[in-house]
């Protein structure tokens, strides 16, 4: 088998030729670590949070939460961001300015991600006055 048949990347025009007619929706993902233990995260976890949520209030962040471990049995800081972002440059200066980030108590690394497949589920009970996402 030659190299040209088992490539090690596609040029990004090539995953969007293949993906036409699909979502093609440009997002951001922000994979952040903490880089000294959990105490500093501890230390800065209320002002990330609120800025996270004036993410969300300005549309800015698609959505967010916590990674566990593999086991799923605990947490050991790691979490992961997905921005709405004109480019990566503008991601990356959306991380910069996280709390988290600013203090030194979290790492993060900025990867392009683009949504083809997938789908949301939302229930609105309008008697209760709830929605759920599923």
């Amino acid at each position: 088998m030659s190299d040209e048949d088992n490539p090690t990347s596609v040029p990004a025009a090539g995953v969007l030729e293949a993906s036409q007619g699909m979502l093609q929706k440009q997002l951001y993902a922000i994979f952040t670590r903490p880089v000294n233990g959990l105490g500093p995260v501890f230390a800065n976890i209320e002002e990330h949070l609120k800025f996270q949520v004036g993410l969300e209030e300005r549309g800015i962040m698609f959505a967010a939460g916590p990674l566990w471990t593999d086991d799923e049995q605990s947490w050991e800081g790691e979490g992961m961001v997905i921005v709405r972002a004109g480019s990566r440059d503008e991601a990356v200066a959306i991380a910069e300015s996280d709390p988290m980030h600013k203090a030194g108590a979290r790492s993060f690394t900025v990867r392009p991600w683009l949504i083809n497949e997938g789908s949301i589920t939302i229930r609105v009970d309008f008697s209760a006055q709830r929605a759920t996402v599923g």
